[in-house]
């Protein structure tokens, strides 16, 4: 194809137009491409000479404007030659001028060479970078990280479909040097130090390096007393080998392994850390970092004379074995401070260099392909009627199954077949209807590693090479004549071939290959690429794009992970998990839910976190009482005598659970009411030495802190229980045990305090006397009781609300509760970020919806009742989202599950409250403002100095977000100004579109952004989100229709001292734009939601009319649900939030029961949160209790019989969950 020609050819005669300008830039972020000539651009195809590539810079008109290919499909691409390596930070792009062609999304890949290239992938993921809207408009996009290349290829994805493929394009960035070396195999850097031994407790080594080889020494260093250290390839993975010490001289075996990384044998350059202090390791490769200990007793590291790069030189070394060294690239290459390959160029004598070890990168021109789909295959030439045929090539595939090559032998008088089956190679050799041939070979070929293969076939012998391995050759005999076939067809068939010319019944291969000969002759995929030679459907030439799921490994709680072509799998067995990837608990949380499952006494493992990182404990369940009790067991239950211990040398019990510290406390956390009985028998055995004196006995929990305190007793108060009760022996004494009598007493009782228990050690101490002599008996810890099952909470108003945080689930997170209602739709809780949303909600009374983007778009999961949920009985949901799917369910219907994008998106950021919606119904003339002046604490008459200090308040950034239902238009939604007449609009015009307005500068005409989204005044419900950040607006609506807008000034886009914020009618309109006058007149009529303005709720501070609310109300603002079809009828204008006590609900009122004994066991009414937001509410809220321990101290109930009545201690526990909730931040459910 003409349109290549010079693309290839630039690469010396450019090398010299660098980015000098950039060469001492410290913000990286020049212009790299408008100071270009036109040689350094090329394309695949050219529309025109006045469409070639060289006229692709933005805001030039040259030519016809921009670049745009001969045809528009998807293998398209522009190509930008930089001249050397360089730091590139950012990319944007354009239209082609004054043109109906643009881009609307496209791929970008770098290369150092030309060839191999390697796109920009985040979060582990292709990256598609969203393009133009329009012909001129510029979209910018900053890297996430920057990349280092010569050559940059922009290849489109899609783009205007009424129009084709049109690009101008810049690129920023700077200069990049670096101190490179080339090892080949035989060659190595030996950094020797200045004495005999180098002793060191911290080390840090940093390097970059590339290859084609998946084994190889990178590094190594040892010691005669056994310390070494070794960093080696292996399999494509890093393998970092450390030990500190003679493991020969201590029982301890110090050697540490740690494997990181895959797929870094694939010629491009990989980053490499380790940072070591003492025994702390953190080992870092490209964006993955490991953190352990080393094994053993020391933490010097001490090497002998030398430190070794790239292989292991000498023989004879103890830590020396059949290794390969290192073949390839390697630069920056950093030992605690010191450039050793600076050095090396130096020729400094503290390096010798072992064999050709060179100082420019040598980069083998190896041009990979990948077949992406089911409907890929690559077909080759070859020469027909020749006596055999010769084959060979590699292939890395993480799929057990797919042909890779078919041969028809010439006038179909056979085929061959090679081809993947369960991860085994098999050839076939056979004619018509009978096989000649069938070899396999091979095990495990679908490792992601490269395998090669050759095939020979003369006359009647067909032999097989997998691998170079002379061992792995195989031979057969058949009885034909093979006479070789003009068609080669690789890794799959052609939809429209017919059987004889390519048959596949084995499945489509998906994978890479590379190094193709036909005939020993080598084939030239970059012809195949343009079009000179042979044929193709669905490949990525010049390209391996191979990635490894597994990496990192997305399966939770020891999940093992394995994975095909496009997706991997999690395999839970043994974890105690399920799901996708093995989030999801198979147990319940405590014996409290397998009651309410109809189980009855027995031993359970309980799940007190969850889905969080702790793994089950084993209770018994007893089910007998009223309450149900948790019993954890411990290794000392029975009466045991002490004797011979005294203060300086006492006896000590340790006891040891069958959980560990983690697994108690997390279980603790989630209970009502924990007891420990402790009784201590004693004849002449002081306990606690009553009264003043220092205690004999004491105890430990788990907090680790001394207890001097009994059963039955409280946290600091030196007392047994009789002695609260004016009961001891001998009432001088506050423990029988302290009278010191010469006959047995004891003293036994109940530790209550949860915050302590369990106990974990018990010390005694006075039993060494004549006489003296003591028992002692630890009973289990028992539990009652679940925090997380009895917590309803009634929603009375439409405008009521519970607070929790930012939902924190990035990767994985469930959520699940009860609710009952008898409204017939609602949102359950919603979390908002500048793109990202989760929401459930009840979408009619047989529906329930589970909503989330992730970046890769909205989608949903659905589950639906035959019988009404608002039936105002209790209903079970319970949602999970993880990074393959998002699941739904609720009572007993089938779960409904959704699957994520393959490669999208994985992270779920947000950055809102949590919160249920809250809604009003705007009438003529109703005016809701929002003062920020009183929202930062100041006086309404505010003296001049504050009112300055104010008015210098300024933002940079916006995050807005409501949802609307009206019928009239032209209407005011939100209006935001300012004490320097700066302001936000948002209106609705006379035709129902959108238009946001921003004036930042009130010397300038506003900026003005009309969205053609058609009439939102459909009396439908639409939700609108702009987001601004410096000059750049977003503004998306319903989710799908999204813009991005530039403001006109950049040099000030500051909102400067903000005065008020608007919903509704604006009554100060002294300063207001026509169009905004225009949509005033009847202000907004309607129902208005879940209006957020940064972290401030307006319209739910209106709604709760506190005194101290910074808002005015005028008219009528009616609360109302905006989701319902037709307008509700006033309410009182009154907002409670009000939960139950602290008593059982009777039978009906118990969730579980009914949820599970009913199918007709569903937002206005009550829900009963019991929330599993593992990652996130739950590990939240239960943080906050623990950093507000001292008013539990304060506040808790007593328990003991002298503690206050049971309506004071109740009391006093409702003051503690105000003070919690005034404390924490404000958040919404």
């Amino acid at each position: 194809m003409d349109s290549l020609a010079g693309c290839c050819a630039l690469s010396l005669s450019i090398s010299l137009w660098v980015c000098i300008t950039a060469a001492h830039s410290h913000n990286c972020n020049n212009h790299l491409v408008s100071g270009l000539p036109q040689s350094a651009f090329c394309s695949s195809s050219v529309l025109s000479s006045s469409h070639s590539p060289g006229f692709a810079k933005l805001n030039r008109r040259d030519g016809a404007g921009g670049w745009s290919p001969r045809d528009s499909d998807k293998y398209q691409w522009l190509q930008i030659d930089l001249g050397e390596r360089t730091e590139i930070t950012a990319v944007a792009s354009q239209g082609r001028y004054g043109s109906s062609d643009w881009v609307t999304s496209y791929v970008l890949m770098f290369s150092d060479t030309e060839r191999n290239w390697k796109q920009y992938r985040q979060e582990d993921n292709t990256w598609a970078f969203p393009g133009n809207s329009n012909a001129d408009s510029v979209v910018h996009h900053k890297l996430q990280y920057s990349i280092r290349a010569r050559f940059l290829r922009f290849a489109p994805l899609k783009w205007n479909p009424t129009g084709r493929i049109g690009m101008r394009v810049e690129v920023y960035g700077c200069s990049y040097k670096s101190d490179m070396a080339d090892f080949d195999g035989r060659s190595s850097l030996l950094y020797r130090f200045n004495q005999k031994s180098m002793s060191t407790v911290k080390d840090m080594i940093s390097l970059k390096f590339k290859t084609l080889q998946s084994d190889g020494v990178v590094l190594h260093g040892e010691g005669q007393r056994g310390d070494y250290i070794t960093l080696e390839l292996k399999k494509g993975k890093l393998s970092l080998q450390i030990n500190l010490g003679d493991a020969k001289l201590r029982s301890v075996d110090g050697h540490t392994s740690v494997i990181l990384g895959s797929l870094l044998d694939d010629q491009h350059w990989h980053s490499i850390t380790i940072e070591r202090y003492n025994k702390q390791v953190n080992f870092t490769v490209d964006k993955h970092t490991q953190h352990f200990r080393t094994k053993g007793e020391f933490d010097y590291l001490d090497i002998d004379y030398e430190l070794s790069f790239g292989g292991i030189p000498v023989p004879g070394k103890s830590v020396t074995f059949l290794r390969k060294n290192f073949h390839g690239c390697i630069e920056n290459l950093y030992y605690n401070g010191v450039n050793i390959i600076d050095l090396a160029k130096r020729r400094k004598p503290q390096i010798h260099i072992v064999g050709n070890v060179t100082f420019t990168c040598s980069e083998p021109r190896i041009v990979p392909v990948t077949f992406m789909t089911s409907s890929s295959y690559l077909l080759l030439p070859g020469k027909p009627q020749l006596d055999g045929l010769s084959v060979s090539f590699q292939f890395r595939s993480w799929n057990k199954d797919g042909l890779l090559l078919y041969n028809e032998f010439h006038e179909a008088s056979g085929v061959l077949q090679i081809y993947l089956n369960k991860g085994k190679l098999k050839i076939n050799v056979h004619k018509l209807s009978w096989n000649q041939a069938d070899i396999t070979t091979g095990d495990n070929l679908n490792d992601g590693l490269w395998h090669s293969i050759n095939l020979n076939a003369r006359r009647n012998r067909v032999s097989i090479i997998l691998d170079n391995n002379a061992a792995s050759t195989f031979h057969s005999t058949i009885q034909m004549q093979i006479y070789s076939g003009s068609r080669y067809y690789f890794g799959g068939c052609p939809e429209n071939a017919t059987v004889v010319d390519c048959s596949n019944p084995f499945g489509t291969f998906e994978g890479c290959m590379r190094l193709i000969l036909i005939d020993n002759q080598a084939v030239d995929l970059i012809l195949v690429q343009q079009g000179l030679q042979g044929n193709f459907s669905d490949l990525h030439i010049d390209i391996c794009d191979i990635q490894d799921r597994c990496l990192p490994n997305y399966c939770e709680h020891g999940g093992e992970c394995s994975q095909s072509w496009s997706t991997f799998y999690c395999d839970c067995a043994g974890t105690g998990y399920t799901g996708e990837t093995c989030h999801s608990s198979l147990y319940e949380k405590s014996c409290e839910a397998y009651r309410h499952k109809g189980r009855m006494s027995d031993f359970f493992s309980i799940d007190p976190d969850g889905s969080g990182s702790l793994e089950p404990l084993l209770v018994y369940c007893n089910m007998t009482e009223d309450k149900t009790w948790t019993v954890t067991q411990h290794n000392n239950t029975e009466l045991t005598k002490v004797q011979g211990s005294s203060s300086g040398k006492p006896h000590l019990v340790h006891l040891s659970y069958t959980a560990n510290s983690d697994q108690l406390q997390a279980m603790i956390n989630n209970m009502d009411y924990c007891e420990q009985e402790v009784s201590y028998h004693c004849r002449k055995s002081r306990l606690l030495n009553t009264p003043g004196g220092t205690p004999m006995t004491w105890w430990i929990g788990r907090t680790n802190e001394k207890q001097t305190y009994w059963g039955g007793s409280s946290p600091g108060i030196q007392k047994c229980a009789c002695g609260l009760e004016e009961s001891c022996l001998d009432t001088k004494y506050h423990c029988n045990c302290d009278a010191d009598r010469d006959e047995w007493a004891n003293d036994t009782g109940l530790l209550s305090y949860k915050d302590h228990l369990p106990l974990t050690q018990l010390v005694i101490g006075d039993t060494n006397r004549t006489d003296s002599e003591a028992a002692y008996r630890l009973g289990p810890l028992r539990c009652n009781g679940d925090i997380n099952f009895w917590n309803a909470a009634s929603f009375n108003t439409k405008s009521s609300y519970l607070h929790f945080p930012t939902f924190r689930g990035e990767l994985s997170a469930d959520i699940s509760f009860f609710f009952k209602t008898t409204v017939s739709s609602g949102v359950f809780l919603e979390n908002l970020g500048i793109k990202d949303f989760i929401r459930i909600e009840l979408n009619s009374p047989v529906e329930v919806l589970f909503s989330l983007d992730v970046g890769n778009g909205p989608f949903a999961v659905v589950v639906e009742s035959a019988s009404p949920l608002n039936d105002n009985q209790w209903h079970y949901v319970k949602a999970e989202r993880n990074i393959k799917a998002a699941s739904l369910r609720v009572d007993h219907l089938p779960q409904v599950a959704q699957e994520a994008p393959t490669d999208g998106h994985i992270h779920l950021q947000l950055n809102s409250q949590l919160f249920v919606e809250v809604s009003a119904i705007f009438e003529v003339g109703t005016s809701l403002i929002y003062n920020f002046q009183e929202s930062y604490g100041l006086a309404k008459n505010l003296s001049a100095h504050l009112s300055a200090i104010y008015m210098d308040r300024t933002i940079s950034t916006e995050n807005t977000a409501f949802s609307f239902r009206t019928t009239h238009a032209p209407s005011i939604l939100l209006y935001v100004d300012s004490y320097h007449e700066e302001y936000l609009a948002v209106i609705l015009l006379q035709d129902g579109n959108l238009q946001v307005r921003y004036r930042l500068d009130k010397d300038k005409d506003p900026d003005i952004f009309s969205l053609d989204n058609g009439n939102l005044a459909d009396g439908h419900l639409h939700t609108v989100k702009i987001d601004r950040e410096g000059p750049r607006v977003h503004v998306e609506v319903d989710y799908f229709h999204a813009r991005s807008y530039k403001l006109s000034s950049v040099s000030d886009t500051a909102f400067n001292g903000l005065k008020s914020l608007v919903l509704g009618k604006i009554v100060d309109t002294g300063n207001l734009d026509q169009e905004i006058v225009n949509a005033n007149v009847q202000g907004f009529v309607g129902c208005l939601s879940s209006v957020q303005f940064n972290w401030i709720a307006p319209l739910k501070e209106g709604l709760r009319h506190f005194s101290s609310a910074p808002v005015t109300v005028k008219g009528d603002l009616i609360e109302s649900d905006c989701r319902s079809s037709v307008m509700t009828e006033p309410v009182a204008m009154t907002t409670t939030l009000s939960f139950t006590d602290d008593s059982k609900p009777t039978e009906e009122e118990r969730p579980l029961q009914n949820a599970f004994r009913s199918d007709s066991a569903v937002i206005g009414g009550v829900i009963a949160i019991v929330i599993f937001v593992i990652l996130c509410i739950f590990a939240i809220t239960g943080h906050l209790l623990y950093r507000n321990k001292g008013n539990y101290q304060n506040n808790e109930p007593k328990r003991t019989e002298y503690a206050e009545s049971t309506d004071t201690a109740l009391k006093n526990h409702a003051n503690y969950q105000d003070s919690v909730c005034e404390s924490r931040k404000e958040y919404f459910i």
